[in-house]
């Protein structure tokens, strides 16, 4: 009864006392401006247009112009005309996340498209657009999260509340990495975004990739690449607010986001759209505030709270890693896992560059023993790639080094054991065991 009671009032103090609303003056593209608003709205604000085919459509309001306010549709505007009714939503857009959405796939809005019936709400709202806890009052970094993946948890140990990137050209295979870690992980919770998917890969990623187990002890958020550009942008948005919940209950949290870069994208034709200007690549400066703003949100909670281990995949564009959103990205997150497609046009799955990848919170979330066979194997890894082109012409002569001598007996060894099936699972300590055997590090 006490949770019916707090879930009633939370809703009763969602109604408004008073309905306020302007009056469509302009559309233009995907672009409605509205006026009659009072001091009401500001940026960010939600409107709803109710046009006389009785379809109400959701807006934001992205910018203001020559007294108007200029309103972004999260849907079609089919209906919409001069003079149509746009009421304000004075309140904060918030939303009302539930244990009970485990297992559940939803939309931007927090509406179910799994065909599963309605989902259930919390008793408190987390904002949409929450702000991260205070630098001072937040912890540090729990212990090494084990998340199944050999290449990772070795050379890339990732610890409790720790954000990294994930760099990767398209079809390189970052999707598949995601999942594996998703459905592998030791966190309690994961929270999946996928931001400006294919509609195709969708239900692909949910019952190959994922899997019943993993998606049993997973929130997915799903806006696919035909959605309107504020609703891949919210789709972003309402993933870390999920994850938030679940952090503010003490939980390891695993936050997964595929890809931060369509995030930027949306973005991008926001900002374009009210009038911002153009700079890198076309994106505009607000682009680079919302990235900082969304990635900080994941991370360790204030004391008593649990942690957002974050996973961000960069879509690089033509494999350019010194692109605008990944060179952003890179600055922000603390460590990042590369993908080359070189590797992955060899079959060698996941294709992660382990020379080119980067934890920060090596070698300190490692044990004396785990980072000496971490040290072996990429001195062997460097020796032969330092090598490889004059191994590959036959140029080089066996017992001209011994170093190299030993990279080119081992490194095919490194090179399987960096190999893993999606359907394998291998733990830290077992994959830690098998890298020393390898690179012949006592390990006991």
């Amino acid at each position: 009864m006490d949770r019916l009671a707090e879930q009633a009032c939370a809703l009763i103090e969602e109604v408004p006392d008073a309905e306020i609303f302007g009056r469509v003056t302009k559309v233009l593209g995907l672009l409605v401006e509205i006026a009659g608003f009072g001091a009401e709205l500001s940026i960010s604000s939600h409107v709803h247009l109710r046009p006389t085919n009785g379809i109400d459509i959701p807006c934001e309001v992205v910018g203001f112009r020559d007294g108007r306010a200029l309103l972004m549709p999260f849907g079609t505007l089919e209906g919409v005309g001069l003079g149509c009714r746009a009421v304000i939503q004075r309140k904060q857009p918030v939303v009302f996340p539930d244990d009970r959405w485990l297992g559940r796939v939803i939309n931007a809005l927090g509406q179910p498209i799994d065909g599963r019936g309605p989902l259930a709400q919390g008793a408190h709202a987390v904002p949409l657009k929450n702000k991260p806890p205070p630098p001072h009052s937040r912890q540090r970094m729990g212990r090494q999260l084990d998340l199944g993946v050999r290449a990772v948890n070795t050379f890339l140990a990732t610890c409790q509340g720790q954000r990294m990137g994930i760099f990767s050209g398209s079809g390189v295979g970052k999707s598949v990495l995601l999942s594996m870690m998703a459905r592998y992980t030791e966190a309690d919770v994961s929270v999946i975004g996928l931001v400006g998917e294919r509609g195709r890969e969708v239900q692909e990623f949910l019952e190959d990739d994922l899997g019943e187990d993993g998606l049993t002890r997973s929130v997915v958020v799903v806006a696919t690449g035909d959605e309107p550009a504020l609703m891949r942008r919210q789709a972003a948005y309402l993933t870390l607010s999920v994850a938030e919940h679940f952090r503010n209950q003490g939980k390891k949290v695993l936050c997964l986001i595929d890809s931060v870069t369509r995030f930027a994208m949306a973005q991008r034709e926001i900002g374009l759209s009210a009038g911002e200007p153009p700079t890198s690549k076309g994106y505009p400066p607000t682009t680079f505030g919302e990235l900082a703003r969304l990635l900080e949100r994941a991370g360790p909670g204030a004391p008593g709270q649990g942690s957002i281990t974050g996973l961000f995949a960069v879509l690089v564009e033509g494999d350019d890693v010194s692109e605008p959103v990944s060179d952003a990205v890179r600055g922000i997150v603390d460590g990042h896992i590369v993908m080359d497609r070189s590797i992955a046009d060899r079959g060698r799955y996941p294709a992660i560059d382990v020379l080119k990848s980067v934890s920060r919170s090596m070698p300190k979330a490692l044990s004396d023993r785990q980072n000496a066979v971490i040290r072996r194997a990429k001195q062997i890894v460097t020796t032969y790639e330092n090598m490889a082109e004059l191994i590959r012409l036959g140029a080089y002569r066996k017992g001209s080094d011994t170093s190299v001598d030993e990279a080119i007996q081992i490194y095919p060894q490194i090179e399987a054991f960096l190999t893993q099936n999606k359907e394998e699972n291998t733990p830290i300590e077992e994959g830690f065991q098998r890298l020393a055997a390898i690179v012949k590090v006592d390990y006991r």
